[in-house]
């Protein structure tokens, strides 16, 4: 076994959306995705005061990928053309196939506008292969108490397992394409490891707290993305301090991506026919 190479951090770039605060490790200068993971949007922490206007993310399409939505504080409702409807609380995931196209809203349900409170969120957006870029859309919300919470390292790490397998444990969410994708909570020297990700590209980002990763024990702080070789099939990761973290990994796709706003497709003729398709309405019903 090899471990895999830490190569860099990069640290999230700050890019609000009117009042909510949002960071943002990858698209960025330095780093366009990390195979098959394209786009991550980190929301808050940040406490909203009673009747707020809560979050802007009225409906709008996706077409030719996921979208992976992470509460890690306060409450999300969704809705979307295919009739699917939820409101998922701290803790819980969203996990929404765009597909052939959907129209969706994420907003704050009623209880949040109205008494406000913490709010902290991360999206996450997952590319398909050309092969799945027009399967049907679908959507899975996940509340927290469905989520295996994995205690690992004498109690000193909980893995919250959200797709794939761990030591015979399967996460609630089956991905299309074999993506393992999971929270962890470690408290301060707490330690890691993880094997069997020879090909795959890691996912590892540092929601707060601060780790050391690889054996020289390189460290990435809050809002910071690992960069790690493909090469390897191994990885530990001890914390510093108390710390949460992102963690996933999958096979690389490794096809042309060219995307538009809301759809990410293989050709430009592509992304056309997506924003005529949508104009058509062929995306499904309309929200309100």
């Amino acid at each position: 076994m090899t471990d895999k190479t830490f190569l860099r951090t990069h640290a999230a770039l700050r890019d609000d959306i009117g009042d909510l605060l949002t960071q943002r490790p990858v698209p960025s200068p330095q780093l366009d995705q990390i195979d098959p993971f394209l786009f991550l949007n980190h929301h808050g922490p940040q406490t909203y005061g009673p009747h707020n206007r809560g979050l802007p993310f009225g409906p709008h399409p996706h077409r030719g990928f996921e979208t992976v939505t992470f509460i890690v504080e306060g409450m999300l409702a969704h809705r979307d053309s295919a009739g699917h409807e939820s409101v998922i609380h701290a803790g819980g995931i969203q996990w929404m196939t765009a597909g052939s196209g959907i129209v969706h809203a994420e907003v704050s349900p009623r209880a949040f506008l109205e008494t406000g409170g913490p709010l902290e969120i991360l999206q996450l957006w997952v590319n398909l292969p050309s092969r799945l870029k027009m399967t049907a859309p679908a959507y899975t919300g996940v509340q927290q108490d469905r989520i295996p919470a994995l205690s690992l390292d004498d109690g000193k790490v909980t893995l919250n397992l959200i797709a794939g397998e761990w030591d015979g444990s399967t996460g609630p969410v089956q991905s299309l394409t074999g993506v393992f994708m999971s929270t962890v909570a470690m408290q301060a020297g707490g330690r890691l490891r993880i094997t069997g990700l020879q090909g795959r590209n890691v996912l590892l980002y540092v929601v707060r707290g601060r780790i050391g990763v690889g054996h020289h024990g390189d460290l990435a702080n809050a809002y910071q993305l690992v960069e790690l070789s493909t090469e390897g099939d191994t990885l530990e990761i001890v914390a510093e301090s108390g710390s949460l973290l992102l963690f996933g990994h999958a096979d690389p796709i490794g096809e042309p991506v060219v995307s538009h706003g809301p759809f990410v497709m293989n050709t430009r003729d592509e992304i056309t026919q997506a924003i005529t398709d949508y104009q058509a309405g062929r995306f499904g019903s309309t929200l309100a």
